[in-house]
């Protein structure tokens, strides 16, 4: 598994937007460095906080990033952190999230609620004849943390509210946790006149509905502030859903109000963190608990091919995309997408859970029209804290995997991947 997350580390190393050994020409000066932002998001439940506290901590460590190119070719001098460059973004807790995973008992962090930054600096030596003179450099790596949910929020900018409701609505019949919203739906009048308790009980059962959906294994739970509202809870923003259009929609009515809201909502909401914060990201990775995707059936594992495939129209190279438009350049140039939590199966599963993943990415880059870079995919699962053996049954044998829990206080969750 271990092997498997150096191939982070390679992912990493390609973030770099100047080679370690093209630093000699940035000028000496204290605490100066060229830097590189790796945006990291995951789909509901993918574990993101937990790796991104044990990528920080492995990076600290040195020793366990063997595939960082400088690091191998021993130019790492060290690795700290700093304070970060956006002043205005929260801090990622990771020394909060790595004392609770390394506590007696231990426990999970917290999931995701708002975007947080950290700051990672390499002292490195330069391999250029000038070294002995410029000495050594500084590179940082600014780690930009949020919830996946955002990134869905993407793909509602190329679509009116008619093109959303029809798309949700759709989704909503095959699934029978959609029940109560259908039922309450079909009491109202899409082009009767308007008022904000009836918008604002609408907006409560789709909740409602899109927490029910996270539950069932579904990535893509756009609006993604629905279920993250922060300060923006109970605001006209976040109160509208999907109804049936009416045959003459009229002013005034619910379903203009609810069309004016989903706009609105595209414009003060989405767009702004995509204008403000998306633009500045140079590499992006995508976790995914395709395991949970498999468990929960057919209609999960399609839901996440078409998330995959949205996430994949947003970054086509030399494409007009809606985000080339939106912030003038398509800065991320490649995504890679992490299959997480494969330690739920046995080690010699793991190359299949990354053909599993290999095949939903190509198919969703062959429907986005996606040229991406090579190797798209890895496949890891959280701290090891357990024990990998066979046994035989009538002659055949299984593989089984047991679990201590004394060990889980003493491993160091953020260096055990």
């Amino acid at each position: 598994m271990l092997e498997d997350f150096k191939r982070v580390a390679g992912f990493i190393q390609n973030t770099f937007t100047t080679p370690f050994s093209d630093l000699a020409h940035i000028p000496r000066m204290k605490g100066y460095g060229s830097a590189v932002r790796l945006g990291i998001t995951g789909l509901a439940r993918s574990g993101k906080t937990v790796f991104i506290t044990s990528l920080v901590a492995n990076m600290l460590a040195g020793q366990r990033m063997s595939h960082l190119r400088a690091q191998a070719q021993n130019r790492v001098q060290s690795v700290f952190l700093q304070p970060q460059p956006d002043d205005t973004v929260p801090r990622f807790a990771y020394e909060e999230n790595l004392d609770i995973l390394n506590a007696s008992p231990s426990q999970w962090p917290s999931s995701t609620r708002a975007m947080s930054q950290l700051r990672l600096s390499l002292r490195l030596h330069p391999t250029s004849m000038f070294s002995g003179v410029l000495g050594d450099r500084i590179k940082h790596i600014d780690l930009v943390d949020y919830p996946g949910e955002w990134i869905l929020d993407l793909g509602l900018l190329e679509k009116t509210y008619k093109d959303w409701c029809y798309s949700v609505l759709q989704k909503m019949e095959k699934r029978a946790y959609a029940k109560e919203y259908l039922s309450f739906m079909r009491t109202l009048e899409s082009s009767a006149e308007f008022y904000e308790l009836v918008a604002q009980k609408t907006a409560e059962v789709f909740r409602k509905y899109l927490t029910l959906a996270r539950q069932n294994g579904v990535s893509d739970l756009s609006p993604g502030r629905f279920l993250l509202a922060g300060e923006l809870e109970g605001s006209p923003v976040l109160t509208f859903a999907p109804i049936p259009m009416p045959d003459t929609p009229k002013r005034k009515s619910l379903w203009s109000e609810m069309s004016r809201r989903f706009e609105a909502y595209k414009t003060s909401v989405v767009r702004p963190f995509f204008r403000d914060h998306f633009s500045k990201i140079d590499r992006q990775v995508v976790l995914i608990d395709v395991l949970s995707a498999l468990h929960n059936g057919p209609d999960a594992v399609d839901d996440l091919r078409e998330t995959m495939r949205d996430v994949l129209s947003a970054f086509r190279p030399g494409k007009n995309t809606v985000l080339s438009r939106l912030i003038g350049r398509t800065r991320v140039e490649k995504v890679l997408f992490a299959a997480t939590k494969v330690d739920h199966v046995h080690q010699a599963q793991h190359p299949a859970v990354t053909g599993i993943m290999n095949a939903l990415t190509q198919d969703a880059a062959s429907r986005a029209e996606f040229q991406g870079g090579t190797n798209p995919i890895v496949s890891f699962g959280k701290p090891a804290l357990h024990h990998r053996g066979g046994a035989r049954s009538s002659g055949s044998k299984f593989e089984l995997r047991t679990w201590n829990s004394a060990e889980r206080s003493q491993t160091s969750c953020g260096l055990c991947w």
